[in-house]
């Protein structure tokens, strides 16, 4: 029987970040009244924020008093819910954060942060950088006007409220059912380095049909027994990475007809866990991403690990 096989754990960004609370995102007076004992979180136009440490190794966001900041919440501000306190927490845009170790990135340390701090973090970036584009190459005067502590605007030539757009992506661990999973590489990524066929999900389709689509069209290899594993938010810029896997015949030729695709190729499990375990020459996602936990939850379990 071919092999099956599920996440075995949930993907760092997916971990539940603290309470939403959407029912006060149009409590505009209660908003405003929470704001003197607010915390905040920047980011700045590079996508970066600050972290500190905390045991074990792990970083914490830094939340900041609103106060320090504001006099009075910023129109620019977006509500993220409630704090574990529960104090109300936004995020505010900043022009440049300090170049120093406590500010980061979520590519590269969204895997160190505490359980929720991840998707608070991917909230946080999703919904500014919504608005940037909400008002890039428009004049002051036609800029939309921001709702619901920033999870709405309305625009002044079609009226009515628009919303923050999230683009599903599919991505598919391709495996010969054994202990071969087929792996690709773009162009401008570093030596060594392959991961899972990924695209967008095309209109009018569904998610399994993007699979079959994305890796026939990619690499060339039909696929079937498509079968879901587990989602994460990918907030570069609005993105939902859908993770599945997938039966592909490693006898089937390799034909690279999409451009994105530089390299593709069948590895064997015990490549996989070398590279996992920063080991031999090739080269795979880093822990903050879907890419990582599926590919990680297959080699465990190939042979019972």
């Amino acid at each position: 029987m071919p092999l099956d096989f599920s996440l075995d754990s949930d993907p760092v960004l997916s971990v539940a970040a603290p309470d939403r609370a959407a029912h006060l995102r149009q409590d505009a007076d209660g908003l405003a009244r929470g704001w003197a004992t607010a915390r905040v979180v920047r980011i700045d136009h590079r996508d970066r924020f600050a972290t500190d440490p905390v045991a074990g190794g792990r970083r914490r966001l830094r939340l900041e008093p609103a106060m320090d900041h504001a006099d009075r919440m910023p129109e620019t501000a977006v509500f993220l819910g409630l704090t574990e306190e529960g104090r109300h927490l936004w995020a505010m845009p900043e022009d440049e954060l300090p170049d120093d170790p406590s500010v980061t990135t979520l590519r590269s340390s969204g895997a160190d942060l505490v359980d929720g701090d991840g998707a608070l973090a991917s909230q946080a970036l999703a919904l500014l950088g919504w608005h940037r584009d909400t008002v890039r190459g428009r004049g002051p005067q036609h800029h939309p006007r921001r709702v619901d502590a920033g999870w709405a605007i309305e625009d002044p030539f079609h009226g009515g409220p628009e919303y923050p757009r999230t683009d599903p992506a599919v991505i598919c661990l391709v495996h010969d059912g054994g202990r071969r999973v087929l792996l690709a590489r773009q162009p401008v990524w570093p030596t060594g380095m392959y991961s899972h066929v990924a695209g967008f999900v095309e209109a009018g389709e569904s998610l399994e049909g993007c699979v079959v689509r994305e890796v026939q069209e990619e690499v060339g290899v039909a696929v079937d027994r498509v079968r879901y594993l587990g989602s994460q938010p990918w907030p570069f810029p609005r993105s939902l990475m859908v993770g599945f896997h997938a039966i592909g015949d490693p006898d089937a030729p390799i034909v690279l007809e999409d451009e994105e695709i530089s390299e593709a190729a069948w590895f064997d499990v015990d490549d996989v866990r070398a590279a996992l375990d920063g080991r031999g020459t090739l080269r795979v996602a880093p822990p903050v991403s879907i890419a990582h936990v599926m590919l990680r939850s297959w080699a465990a379990a190939v042979d019972g690990g």
